[in-house]
């Protein structure tokens, strides 16, 4: 039996094409794919890559629906952070040119609103910090409370790693959903972050989720993980079993030490969200940062086709998106639905 007919064949009996199991697996029955199959998802050639895509997005159809999730995010508090996450231009110990600043609450809250314009059902506000101390969870608090008197939109945070009195803070405070990445597979989170560990990030997921808040949790591609790495993060995702997946491309930030590194090709980016889509069939799954340079135009729309069901309109954190305009423009061209916000709660 050829390969195609390997693929094709009308008797339906087994066969060992990795997206003839997908589609029987994960299709079918929900069961996401496990470490091993995701990475021979990742290891198909590139003139698969049509096929790949128009099963990830049979996929996330079939289990999630066709309404996407958009959200806005704002800078609490930026730049000067302690740590040395080797991607990120907020970094304190790097020479990149992000400076500490802070925002006022009604800057806060009009922009809450203007996120809220766009249809947007999440706004989160972030902070480049370790850990949030009583200053900036006093700020969270007032700037929470400003927000919900003046604009009717869920608001999630992420404000690095928690206690677990500061998780029961903030689940007093309402929080809808809090976003802590992992960033990338445990295994080469060494050659990312040198001061502190994968397995503190995974502890305060885990006390997030105890506390009854939606867990966020994704990361970057592109910051010189192989292949097994990326299936690895895959099935670590998998495990934590978030409530959403914000799936990021290394934009190189100059003065940082992954500055140099080469962009991630679109087809190798694109493989990668409909693997992760195929290990996460549930998962709101969201376009984040570095799309823009990563995939363009086009690979936006066939993100969106291919798995995506979730977008981060606007600007980033220290990155310029594209115009919201323009993605709910494409959301409307597929007639993909924003989802409503009383289907958020």
């Amino acid at each position: 039996m050829t390969t195609t007919e390997q693929r094709n064949d009308p008797t339906g009996a087994a066969t060992d094409d990795i997206l003839a199991i997908a589609r029987e697996q994960v299709l079918e029955r929900g069961v996401g794919l496990d470490r091993d199959q995701v990475l021979r998802v990742l290891q198909l050639p590139e003139d698969r890559l049509t096929e790949l895509l128009a099963l990830a997005h049979d996929v996330r159809m079939r289990w999630c629906g066709p309404e996407v999730e958009v959200e806005g995010i704002i800078s609490l508090k930026t730049g000067g952070c302690p740590e040395d996450c080797h991607f990120c231009s907020q970094s304190g110990l790097f020479s990149s040119p992000v400076r500490s600043a802070w925002i006022d609450i009604p800057s806060l809250v009009e922009a809450a609103k203007q996120t809220a314009k766009t249809g947007a059902t999440e706004f989160c506000i972030v902070a480049a910090v370790r850990g949030p101390d009583k200053r900036l969870l006093s700020q969270v608090a007032a700037g929470i409370e400003a927000i919900r008197n003046e604009v009717d939109i869920q608001i999630a945070c992420s404000l690095g790693m928690l206690t677990q009195e500061q998780v029961d803070e903030l689940a007093a405070m309402g929080v809808h959903r809090y976003n802590h990445n992992l960033e990338t597979a445990r295994s080469h989170f060494p050659n990312v972050v040198t001061t502190h560990t994968w397995e503190e990030r995974w502890g305060t997921l885990r006390m997030v989720r105890d506390a009854g808040m939606e867990v966020c949790c994704g990361g970057i591609l592109g910051m010189g993980e192989t292949l097994e790495q990326r299936a690895e993060f895959a099935s670590d995702l998998a495990s934590l079993d978030p409530d959403e997946v914000p799936l990021n491309f290394l934009n190189p930030r100059p003065g940082t030490p992954f500055g140099d590194l080469d962009v991630l090709p679109a087809s190798e980016a694109l493989a990668a969200v409909a693997a992760f889509r195929l290990a996460l069939p549930r998962t709101i799954l969201r376009f984040a940062g570095g799309r823009e340079i990563t995939l363009g135009d086009l690979g936006a729309q066939q993100g969106i086709l291919g798995g995506i069901n979730a977008v981060i309109v606007g600007n980033y954190l220290t990155t310029l998106g594209r115009p919201a305009e323009n993605d709910l423009d494409l959301l409307a061209d597929l007639s993909m639905p924003i989802k409503a916000l009383n289907d958020t709660i």
